[in-house]
């Protein structure tokens, strides 16, 4: 007896040495267990068509697990015809590999690979996903990570970027759900979006970005290429985080539990690490990490819950606003009472809702302007039209047809590229451009009514009598029907400044979203708002049409 309590006293001292619970399990043990738990709940007759099992025994009833991956993000996750490949895609393989399941692809971005979670669309997503605090109510991440990066931003080598004051204003290209875009939006960037990180080295050749921002393991491959790296460099450099996998929030307990543990010999026995190394990826992140998780406290069944062994998410939490709360509730309130899932994200935090302020009073700033802008336009070249001096009436009139006839856009680039070559690019500059072509384009409509009413007028009067300003007057108050239609187009055309940078309302919305959920809600706030400005518009006008016409009458 003695001999006995003298060795357990040994086995106590030793676990304590060697910092190990006294009832540590390795994690090799602990995951075959599950698995056996899972294949035996999978093999009961009938088990599998009853419904509410957890994913990890209706992946075994399949004997597939399905995996979401990216098909263009190089290194990682690309797809050449029917052939994947890349790091995420071979752990996706090691992974069902190691629970002796097939494994089925789904093509995923950084806007679909959580939505798609949520709907049981896939079992697992691996796609370059950070782990931020602000997705931990979205998704379960897999825990240890599986890799780790930070945020670049990626431009000319001629272009002198250091640091945050060097972007702002500016227009950054980034891919829709990247966790880093509201940080760039904080520092009054703003921004460009597309669906595939795998177009911005595209966008940046052809010049249609600028700069651009993504993770430093995309660009890792294009720096690679002699071209690229001559004309691009890497400006700065923020956001460090950790990917990782994730698995739907709820009815995925036991298969994260097995990926955690799984997840975990991966790093401790190199199979991440040599995974990279096959991909030609960094490896510096895997080398310390195979080294931490073979360290005895962390080489257990609980080190994946151990702070000590395990990195934290990335803290994205935005700063809220003081009536986030509140905004909170009544979306719950309303969720509860009716089943509308209402999400008012520019609301909640103080980027959002700066953003969404500016871009109210950005947007009236632009309709007033355009509004005035055609009312001049109108004005001017309906004047130059009608004056009997061929050197100013026929330039009015070949410019109006120009302008007729030119798309929206182009007239909005030209002006914008105009504008960009006199001045520094700015929010100011940007919605002056926008001005400038919304009244240009409805102006020389509006003006051509008002010269074809002058030249009625003057065949009305027998000839071509001279042009006065009572005459004028009269022909503006003639073509009031028309100048009032093309001042409603003005406005109703606004939205379409965000083309060009203008930061309005759609393109305040826009970079809410590209960080905040509530899509929907969000562009049908849009949709109201313009609504109701041109109802307005549309009000206005008509109190300028009655007015307009009650003189003409009083002329006559």
């Amino acid at each position: 007896m003695a001999l006995r309590h003298v060795l357990y006293v040994v086995f106590l001292w030793l676990v304590a040495v060697a910092g190990l619970p006294a009832h540590a399990e390795t994690p090799d043990a602990a995951l075959a267990k599950l698995i056996d738990e899972a294949r035996a709940a999978a093999a009961v007759p009938g088990a599998c068509e009853q419904p509410g099992h957890d994913r990890l025994v209706r992946i075994f009833c399949d004997g597939k697990i399905r995996v979401g991956v990216r098909e263009y993000y190089p290194l990682f996750g690309t797809r050449e015809g029917q052939v994947r490949s890349g790091y995420d895609v071979d752990v996706a393989r090691a992974l069902a590999k190691h629970l002796g399941v097939e494994t089925v692809f789904t093509r995923v971005n950084a806007a679909s690979r959580i939505p798609l979670l949520a709907d049981d669309k896939i079992d697992l997503t691996i796609a370059t996903m950070g782990h931020n605090t602000q997705r931990d109510g979205q998704v379960r991440f897999i825990r240890p990570h599986y890799y780790r990066s930070e945020t670049i931003i990626v431009g000319p080598k001629g272009l002198t970027i250091r640091d945050w004051p060097d972007i702002a204003s500016r227009t950054i290209c980034v891919t829709i759900g990247n966790g880093s875009n509201a940080q760039i939006v904080s520092h009054n960037a703003r921004l460009m979006l597309f669906d595939e990180a795998g177009v911005l080295p595209d966008k940046l050749r052809d010049e249609t970005c600028v700069l651009a921002a993504q993770d430093d393991s995309f660009f890792d491959y294009y720096f690679t290429e002699p071209g690229f790296a001559q004309a691009y460099d890497k400006k700065f450099g923020f956001a460090q985080l950790p990917w990782g996998m994730a698995v739907a929030l709820t009815g995925s307990d036991r298969l994260a539990r097995a990926l955690d543990l799984t997840s975990q010999i991966f790093h401790r026995d190199g199979v991440f690490l040599d995974v990279a190394a096959r991909n030609r990826i960094g490896l510096g992140f895997l080398e310390s990490q195979r080294a931490l998780w073979n360290r005895p406290d962390c080489n257990t069944d609980t080190g994946n819950a151990d702070p000590a062994c395990v990195l934290p998410a990335l803290s994205a939490a935005l700063q809220p606003t003081p009536f986030a709360a509140q905004v909170t509730a009544f979306e719950t309130w309303l969720e509860k009472n009716t089943g509308i899932a209402l999400q008012l994200p520019m609301f909640k935090t103080v980027p959002a809702w700066q953003l969404f302020k500016a871009g109210i009073v950005n947007s009236l700033i632009l309709v007033a302007g355009a509004l005035v802008a055609t009312l001049l336009f109108a004005m001017v070249l309906g004047a130059l039209q009608s004056s009997r001096s061929l050197l100013l009436r026929w330039p009015a009139r070949a410019l109006a047809l120009l302008l007729q006839s030119s798309p929206v856009v182009l007239t909005l680039v030209m002006s914008a590229a105009v504008a960009l070559a006199l001045f520094p690019y700015s929010s100011a500059v940007a919605i002056g451009a926008a001005i400038v072509a919304l009244g240009l384009m409805n102006g020389a409509n509006a003006g051509q009514a008002i010269a074809e009413a002058m030249q009625t007028l003057r065949t009305e009067r027998g000839g071509p009598p001279a042009p006065t300003v009572e005459l004028f007057g009269r022909a503006v108050s003639r073509s009031a029907t028309q100048i009032v239609s093309f001042l409603v187009n003005a406005a109703k055309g606004t939205p379409i400044a965000s083309f060009i940078g203008a930061p309005e309302l759609l393109s305040a919305l826009t970079d809410i979203t590209s960080f905040a959920s509530g899509r929907i809600t969000t562009y049908s706030m849009l949709l109201v708002f313009y609504v109701v400005v041109v109802i307005v518009v549309v009000w206005l006008c008509d109190r300028l049409r009655v007015w307009l016409e009650r003189r003409q009458m009083v002329a006559a």
